[in-house]
């Protein structure tokens, strides 16, 4: 059994209040230069993104108004980091056409040497989608057909073509093409339709807050799948850790988060591998910018080697 690979959502980049730090709210883009150096040195799978346009009002408070572009904040990184690939956790692809998709993603695929990961998902704020003119309502049958499109358009093909009931386009040329030779998509979500979504049209899955209990199930249920539709390609099925501290902390980090030395961390998280989880993501309860990268370095280096 392959050691699980581990990548993290950066700070900074979206603050909703459910998990944003105190310190991530003057923090800028020194403070994501750094985090993600120390990723990439400490051996993390990848650094990952959100999408958002616009909060309403209405869900400000909690979800506040922080989100950085995806694309323009993964470029950034990938220009100050040499080996860790690029997630975005999740696009919402369905309130773009996918020709403006592609032309993004492509070009960040290209500028980072074939780094990039696509993560989908549906999108759940109404507003954003009438404001963009979009489709909430029937979203998941525009996600769909958005996943093949961008299959597609970011294949190797200059001249990509797709024919289908919301999208048509042929002998339209981009350039530059992904460095990849197939991007890999993986699809976020924990519905039963976004599990059918992520079995039959992604490359790898993208839970949404499933805890480990229900982790063995959802598993079950994308590999039924994909047998009884013929896919013979391994899905890299991911899980979302409790947040972590290495160490005993000498602060309150809160009841759920792993706290203790790296082999029993270590430990903890291996039950996920044996779930057959290949990739988790991660996110440490932390003070400071300077707390961050030491937990980071801490991981990289003591737990990791006993995943």
């Amino acid at each position: 059994m392959s050691a699980l690979a581990y990548g993290m959502q950066l700070p900074v980049q979206s603050q909703s209040t459910i998990y944003a730090e105190p310190w991530e709210a003057t923090a800028g883009p020194a403070d994501l230069i750094a985090v993600a150096r120390a990723a990439d040195r400490a051996g993390f799978a990848y650094l990952a993104s959100c999408d958002h346009v616009a909060i309403p009002r209405r869900l400000a408070p909690a979800m506040s108004t922080v989100w950085y572009d995806p694309v323009a904040t993964l470029s950034y990184l990938a220009g100050v980091t040499e080996r860790v690939r690029l997630l975005s956790h999740v696009a919402i692809v369905a309130l773009r056409h996918p020709l403006l998709t592609a032309k993004q993603y492509a070009t960040l695929d290209h500028l980072s040497g074939g780094r990039l990961i696509l993560g989908v998902g549906a999108g759940h704020v109404p507003e954003e989608f009438a404001a963009l003119g979009a489709d909430f309502e029937h979203r998941g049958a525009v996600l769909d057909e958005t996943i093949d499109a961008l299959r597609a358009a970011l294949g190797p093909e200059e001249f990509p073509e797709h024919h289908g009931k919301l999208y048509d386009f042929a002998e339209l040329g981009q350039r530059p093409r992904p460095a990849q030779d197939r991007v890999p998509v993986w699809v976020g979500g924990s519905s039963p339709a976004a599990v059918r979504r992520a079995a039959l049209k992604g490359d790898g899955w993208l839970p949404q807050g499933d805890p480990r209990d229900r982790l063995p199930a959802q598993i079950t249920r994308l590999r039924r799948l994909r047998e009884e539709a013929g896919i013979e390609d391994e899905l890299t099925v991911g899980a979302i850790t409790e947040p972590l501290y290495v160490g005993e902390p000498a602060w309150d980090v809160g009841r759920r988060t792993l706290t203790g030395p790296p082999d029993a961390l270590a430990e903890s998280l291996r039950a996920y591998r044996a779930m057959g989880v290949h990739q988790i993501q991660v996110r440490f309860r932390c003070r400071s910018r300077t707390e961050l990268t030491d937990q980071i370095t801490a991981f990289g280096a003591e737990v990791a080697p006993h995943l």
